[in-house]
């Protein structure tokens, strides 16, 4: 459907007023969400005591890897979308790219409210820490349906609503958040540590020795969970347009929010060795040992060390952490739907633009009310889906993509040109490949990325017949 751009609202464009530190503050806010507080027992079940650190760096690694090529196409291509605008771009708006950046669009239909609704569910399940009863069933029919799932629902509006204003409001709210944010990292490392000093001092606990193939197939699981908690390294790329100077902004946020989480999440893991050995007992047997570990364990270490005060501190500051999260992953990816509107290759209805606040409300409140929706599900049903479906239909495109583009057009302007090249995109997939194959039951994740691949193109190509586009547009 083509974008009317005479419709009130439509016409408006975005305004550059983000900085360095606002970018840096927005990555890092949809980096530490409430994945590293609820998976990091389980990245310790799955990689064992001794490499649950080195799935952090591993993951550090990849990130630092594709980072770079985010940074490469963020500073050639500053625009609204991202990903969008890279794959629109580099496989050409009048060829494959046009496909390329409708499936894009589509996967992120579904990828983006459920990465919002995660966060938005890890909220409510620290929420049961001062109300038990959201874990109680409203519906006997339904057991699988709690109250907690309509708090998380819940969260996930009220995001909409704040986010509902002018971008300069919006960056105030954010730096209170990341308040919260830095207090509740402080709070988990500071906590842990004193906890393994009542216990005797802190000590690597003793690992049972495994099979290589084994050692292999938990480190690979593990990092495909940290790899999910460092994912936001590129939120600032979505707001391209609104980014002051994005040629030099756009890569120091990345690389710097990508060093900085890195260096919390090694001393959170660090820091909490001790009191996941206390709580999961050997890890010998990592199926029993990720059973017995709990969501809430950081909340319960802060109790463990200070007292029960501290524990519902702890237990609040870490549903502040995912409030402010999921903020930054709806104002991120409501660019998308919106940049693809603008080009004529989504659904004209998004493309608008507030005309008093400047942003673009239309996507914003679609996806906050499917991401309200896909609240009814549990957090271990999205996380394996999310990861395996990006790799798959956006960071492989690009890392293919950004070498593709080399070739093609080297008189291309590049205010930021990665340093080693190929190498980071190369790591990048190796580091992906090595998540994807060497871990129990990848044929699943595969098959949903397939499906969500295939579904999108049969809808592209009955589109585009229509409209007379790629593939089917008459020969220049």
């Amino acid at each position: 459907m083509p974008v009317q751009p005479h419709t009130p609202g439509s016409t408006a464009t975005l305004q550059r007023r983000i900085g360095l530190r606002s970018a840096v503050l927005f990555n890092m806010l949809e980096m530490i969400g409430v994945g590293p507080f609820i998976t990091l027992p389980l990245v310790i079940a799955a990689a064992g005591y001794r490499l649950s650190v080195w799935a952090w760096v591993l993951g550090a690694v990849i990130a630092v890897a594709d980072g770079l090529v985010w940074a490469e196409l963020g500073a050639a291509f500053p625009r609204a979308g991202g990903s969008y605008a890279f794959l629109r771009e580099i496989y050409g708006p009048k060829g494959p790219g046009n496909w390329l950046s409708f499936i894009y669009v589509w996967q992120l239909s579904f990828s983006a409210p459920l990465a919002i609704a995660s966060g938005c569910i890890g909220l409510s399940s620290f929420l049961a820490w001062f109300w038990p009863g959201l874990e109680g069933t409203p519906i006997a029919a339904l057991p699988m349906l709690h109250y907690a799932n309509f708090a998380a629902a819940g969260a996930c509006l009220l995001v909409t609503a704040l986010l509902y204003r002018n971008l300069s409001s919006i960056t105030r709210l954010a730096w209170v958040l990341f308040g919260g944010v830095m207090a509740a990292i402080a709070g988990v490392i500071i906590s842990g540590f004193a906890h393994a000093s009542a216990l005797g001092g802190w000590h690597m606990p003793a690992s049972p020795a495994l099979p290589a193939a084994l050692a292999l197939g938990g480190l690979a699981q593990a990092t495909l969970i940290t790899t999910y908690d460092y994912w936001g390294y590129y939120n600032i790329c979505f707001l391209g347009s609104e980014v002051r100077q994005p040629e030099r902004t756009i890569p120091r946020a990345i690389l710097l929010s990508v060093l900085f989480v890195s260096l919390f999440y090694v001393a959170m893991n660090l820091a909490a060795l001790p009191s996941v050995r206390e709580a999961a007992g050997s890890l010998s047997n990592q199926a029993a040992a990720g059973a017995a570990v709990h969501l809430q364990l950081v909340a319960q270490i802060a109790q463990s060390a200070f007292g029960r005060f501290a524990g519902r501190l702890m237990a609040a500051l870490i549903v502040w952490t995912a409030f402010a999260s999921v903020f930054s992953l709806l104002l991120g990816y409501s660019r998308v739907p919106y940049a693809a509107a603008r080009d004529g290759n989504y659904f004209s209805f998004l493309a608008a633009v507030h005309p008093k606040h400047g942003i673009p409300h239309r996507s914003l409140v679609a996806l906050g009310l499917v991401a309200s929706c896909f609240c009814f599900f549990s957090l271990q049903q999205v996380i394996t889906m999310l990861v395996v479906t990006r790799i798959l239909l956006q960071f492989f495109l690009q890392q293919a993509g950004v070498m593709l583009l080399r070739a093609q057009r080297p008189e291309l302007e590049r205010p930021f040109r990665m340093p080693l090249y190929p190498l980071p995109p190369l790591v990048a997939m190796a580091g992906f490949v090595f998540i994807l194959v060497n871990r129990a039951h990848a044929l699943g994740g595969l098959a949903v990325a397939g499906a969500i691949a295939v579904s999108g193109t049969l809808i592209y190509l009955v589109r585009a017949r229509k409209l007379a586009e790629w593939p089917f547009s008459p020969p220049a």
